[in-house]
């Protein structure tokens, strides 16, 4: 009778097949991205969820569209659920990453945590903002219930760290979210803490 969270990341964008930072900029998803988002709402439509949030970016949102749709659920958005802002390294790839912001590149390259560049977020400023919105949805929860959050996926990381109460420099050794992967939460108890039962799970193509 415990309640479940499952925290899962939007699908694919033209961005992430070419490797650009997306951050807070309104991408929406690819033709690919659609395909992912439709069989993961119906994979994800056999937990019978009973309530269904968002972030309120495009592709976050057009993912939740078809959980939406297959579940007959209500989207409730929340700017709180958004990616890092990446400030001016949104819209780079890698290599112009490295090129332009060689320190922070290395940082984020080595695992030894991010440096944001200027007008950036720091995992520390996203989990002020994500983890109370989880704990929020959460609590909206009844007994034995479970609820769909759509996110993403460094943002994830970082709210899986915050939610089980681990140190973020741990997030380093999680593999990224794949678009379309999820996160299963669940309570260890009513009103307590919450378990990792299930990471970057996938729906059959």
């Amino acid at each position: 009778m415990s309640r479940r969270l499952v925290l899962l990341r939007h699908g694919r964008t033209a961005w992430n097949k070419s490797g650009r930072a997306q951050g807070h900029a309104d991408i929406e998803l690819d033709e690919t991205g659609h395909v992912q988002a439709s069989a993961t709402a119906r994979h994800l439509g056999r937990l019978r969820p009973s309530a269904l949030w968002s972030s309120d970016l495009a592709r976050a949102r057009q993912t939740a569209d078809y959980l939406a749709l297959t579940c007959g659920l209500p989207m409730t958005c929340d700017e709180r659920l958004r990616e890092f802002d990446v400030g001016e390294r949104q819209g780079l790839t890698l290599d112009e990453f490295g090129g332009l912001y060689p320190d922070e590149y290395a940082a984020w390259v080595s695992g030894a945590g991010l440096l944001p560049v200027k007008g950036g977020e720091d995992s520390d400023d996203v989990e002020r903002r994500i983890v109370p919105a989880l704990r929020e949805c959460v609590a909206a929860l009844g007994r034995g219930e479970t609820g769909v959050v759509v996110s993403h996926g460094a943002a994830a990381k970082v709210a899986v760290a915050g939610l089980l109460g681990w140190p973020q420099d741990m997030t380093s050794s999680l593999k990224g979210l794949d678009n379309c992967a999820w996160v299963t939460l669940e309570e260890i108890e009513h009103g307590g803490r919450l378990r990792l039962s299930a990471y970057n799970e996938k729906a059959p193509r």
